[in-house]
């Protein structure tokens, strides 16, 4: 095997590792590193030598999901049409994401201390931007912040996420639950005085 050739296969088993973690944690987010390393189908040895320990591998983990979601967002098209159909958009897109992105919204060390991974802040500025354009355009209501819409964007991804993981909703059902339930609460009355939030 060439020396690419097996730089692209210790990749392709990294990112194996990690999608079989996303998908281990996200359903026991107390699930062992033995009980990690055989959902991935590698011994523990080999676990530890790709990640030192748990912390390291839910860092990774934080850098993968990071990369999926900004994915998601630019797959999404925010800057293209009504801000309504771009949201349905989104939330279509970051649905096989949805699990990771909910295990890490409970990892409270990914977002205490300095050290806080600037992909958060890229996706709360996208998703802040588009709220925003909506309430430009006349679109959303105004006196929500954008801010406060984005993190309300984020409990109703992890909430749904959850309640499939549980079974109390149906997998086909997360798209329009979420955003029936988000635009029916952002949509702005065509009678709404008022100025846009900062």
């Amino acid at each position: 095997m060439s020396h690419v050739g097996y730089c692209r296969l210790m990749a392709v088993d990294r990112d194996h590792v990690l999608r079989s973690a996303a998908a281990l944690l996200t359903r026991k987010a107390t699930a062992t590193l033995d009980e990690v390393a055989k959902a991935a189908g590698i011994s523990r040895a080999t676990l530890h030598r790709q990640f030192a320990g748990r912390d390291a591998l839910v860092r990774a983990l934080e850098e993968y999901g990071i990369q999926e979601c900004e994915a998601a967002l630019r797959a999404a098209r925010l800057e293209e049409g009504p801000a309504s159909d771009a949201l349905r958009r989104l939330v279509a897109e970051i649905e096989p994401h949805a699990g990771l992105l909910a295990f890490l919204h409970t990892e409270n060390q990914l977002f205490e201390g300095e050290d806080l991974n600037e992909g958060w802040t890229r996706m709360d500025e996208r998703l802040g931007a588009l709220f925003r354009r909506g309430q430009e355009d006349g679109e959303f209501r105004i006196d929500l912040t954008p801010a406060w819409l984005t993190e309300a964007s984020y409990g109703l991804l992890v909430s749904a996420s959850w309640a499939v993981t549980d079974g109390r909703m149906a997998p086909n059902d997360f798209t329009r639950m979420i955003t029936e339930l988000l635009l029916g609460g952002v949509r702005r009355p065509h009678d709404a005085p008022g100025r846009t939030p900062a």
